[in-house]
């Protein structure tokens, strides 16, 4: 027995499906790409017929025949009622077509010795009914639909035979070929998913799915063949994020978002990435956090950071707080900007009151038409901080200063020499008086504990300097003169301290005032014409309003002694605001106005040379710390 199938119905299909790799990221998993859903039982791995191929043929087309020929009954000895008998008995055990013994072979039978024969042509009636339905039944049965199709197709062709122009039989035979490109077009689908083809551009397993689709909208291995395809670029966006190609993951999402309209499992898959994608932050973070704090870890923690800046969105917290803490540690080491921070003494006390000052840069020096300015404020030029610094609050305190003479047994230059420079009420003039040291106020009188020490030499400030470095375990000195200046102006670029306004901001400083008056009645002859602030003599430390980095008498009270030697100008000045320093040298550079200057010799570029032997009652110091 041969079947044959008739060119209508066999109609194969060669489609030349390459295998798509996507054009935006390059995979990053090694495996496949899952099956479908609920894959259907049937669908076992095809004969190769290359790769992503789709072919009707062989068991997805029944068998390669083009009729369906009736078998041969055998007759002999076997009357027309036998045969009847023999044909209502085989159609109702089922027995339809497969052999000789099948009711309608036998029926045939019947009519070609009997054309009008009345039972026959109503059995074979009945049989056209039944393999209807059946075949209707085989081609809505879910489960083993190739053996369900090839029945069906066969089923097809025996009904083509007995009623080639029946309407129903020529819509079964039509609804059999669908029901076959649909299975061929699911079964390449699902090779191409086992092959990792899932075709995001059009072809591969998602074209063979979606040409089942448009075969059968409803079909339901099909759209489980695309929810897999879905799954398996989700998978290759997941990969993609685990080992942080954010990219490659994004562009895997958005082909995935393709594959099916509105799918709730893309904005899943979009939150867990997020989730990889915050974790991978974090840990990033807190590593370079941790590198932070050990002493070679600022390399490591910038690397760090630039891992999470090519992986974060923008405006990502969790970096911000990375890059923030690696620019204070560039700057300030552990310390912030505007922080306030004294350093405890081996003896139990605490050092002088320190403030960050922040880093950054400002025009050093007087601009060529500044009034009052002279040839050793000049060149102005340009000095940049890359790193931040602390300086004292206030002018060192004669309580400071007196710790470190009773700690050392010190004797300061004024102790030693017998005498310095004070003011004298009687004659209005500065005049050296004996008996006069550290612990003298501005007239030789004693000075309280809080005043801004004065009657030191720079010797004496860098001593004290060397001791709290000591007592400390930090490294502490004068200010350069660059230092000195920038932490003065705190921001500002006028002629004064405060700006290019002719009268100091109430409140801001201990300056020469018209308003100013001496115990015995004295007024400055040069002073800052109606401005007063109650002290004739230096003030006692924050008496007064900080500037804008928090430094109380930077521009006031005393003028301070620096690090640097004497310069007559600043041509060749260093660039980075270090001390300009030649060992050696005896004449040194105080910075900032006192009580009793002059008020051009209150700008901000104001700079005078001073032997370092040099004490009296307008000079005293502070110091700087590094961070």
């Amino acid at each position: 027995m041969r079947f044959l199938l008739s060119p209508v119905l066999c109609t194969a299909l060669a489609m030349g499906l390459a295998g798509c790799t996507p054009s935006p990221p390059a995979q990053t998993s090694g495996g496949t790409a899952g099956q479908p859903a609920d894959p259907a039982p049937e669908a076992d791995p095809a004969p190769g017929s290359g790769q992503g191929t789709v072919t009707i043929a062989g068991d997805d087309a029944a068998e390669d025949i083009q009729q369906w020929t009736p078998p041969r009954v055998d007759r002999q000895g076997r009357t027309l009622a036998q045969l009847r008998r023999a044909a209502d008995q085989a159609f109702a055990r089922g027995h339809l077509y497969e052999d000789g013994d099948a009711a309608v072979p036998l029926w045939l039978a019947v009519q070609e010795e009997e054309p009008d024969d009345r039972q026959a042509r109503l059995g074979l009636q009945r049989a056209k009914q039944r393999l209807l339905q059946q075949a209707d039944a085989l081609l809505q049965q879910p489960l083993r639909q190739r053996e369900a199709l090839a029945e069906a197709g066969r089923q097809a062709l025996v009904l083509l035979t007995l009623a080639p122009k029946d309407e129903k039989v020529r819509a079964l035979q039509g609804r059999v070929e669908t029901a076959q490109r649909v299975v061929a077009y699911n079964r390449a689908g699902e090779d191409d998913l086992r092959a990792d083809r899932i075709g995001e551009e059009g072809d591969g397993a998602i074209g063979n799915f979606r040409e089942a689709l448009a075969l059968d909208p409803n079909n339901r291995r099909a759209r489980q063949g695309l929810a897999a395809a879905e799954s398996g670029l989700i998978r290759r966006a997941e990969d993609a994020a685990r080992i942080r190609d954010f990219a490659s993951a994004g562009a895997w999402l958005a082909e995935a978002s393709k594959v099916r309209d509105s799918s709730p499992t893309i904005a899943d898959a979009f939150e867990r990435i997020e989730q990889i994608r915050a974790a991978a932050l974090v840990q990033l973070r807190d590593g370079g956090l941790h590198d932070l704090t050990t002493p070679q870890g600022l390399k490591p923690a910038r690397e760090k950071l630039a891992e999470a800046l090519r992986i974060a969105l923008p405006g990502d917290a969790v970096v911000a707080q990375l890059r923030e803490r690696i620019e204070l540690a560039t700057h300030y080491g552990s310390f912030r900007p505007g922080q306030v921070f004294s350093d405890a003494l081996r003896d139990g006390g605490r050092g002088p009151q320190m403030i960050v000052v922040p880093h950054g840069g400002f025009q050093m020096g007087a601009s060529d038409t500044e009034p009052g300015a002279t040839d050793a404020e000049r060149p102005s030029h340009y000095v940049r901080f890359e790193r931040g610094y602390a300086m004292a609050i206030t002018e060192i305190t004669v309580g400071d200063f007196e710790r470190y003479v009773k700690a050392t047994n010190a004797r300061p230059r004024a102790t030693r020499r017998g005498h310095s420079v004070v003011y004298d009420e009687r004659s209005g003039n500065f005049i050296r008086r004996s008996g006069v040291d550290w612990r003298s106020d501005y007239d030789g009188g004693r000075a309280l504990g809080n005043s801004p020490v004065m009657h030191v030499s720079v010797r004496d400030a860098e001593n004290y300097a060397t001791w709290l470095s000591e007592q400390t375990g930090r490294s502490y000195r004068l200010p350069s003169e660059a230092e000195f200046e920038y932490a003065m102006r705190a921001g500002s670029s006028g002629r004064y301290p405060w700006g290019d306004a002719g009268l100091p901001p109430e409140g801001s400083g201990n300056y020469t005032g018209s308003k100013d008056v001496s115990p015995s009645g004295r007024h400055w002859h040069n002073a800052f014409v109606g401005y007063g602030d109650g002290w004739w003599g230096p003030a006692p430390v924050a008496s007064f309003q900080a500037n804008g980095f928090g430094l109380h008498d930077m521009g006031g009270n005393l003028s301070e002694w620096v690090a640097d030697c004497w310069h007559a100008s600043y041509r060749r000045a260093p660039a980075d605001g270090v001390a300009w320093f030649n060992p050696g040298c005896r004449s040194r550079v105080i910075r900032g106005g006192n009580w009793a200057n002059a008020p051009e010799q209150t700008r901000a570029a104001w700079r005078q040379s001073q032997d370092s032997d040099t004490t009296n009652a307008r000079i005293g110091f502070r110091l700087v710390r590094g961070i």
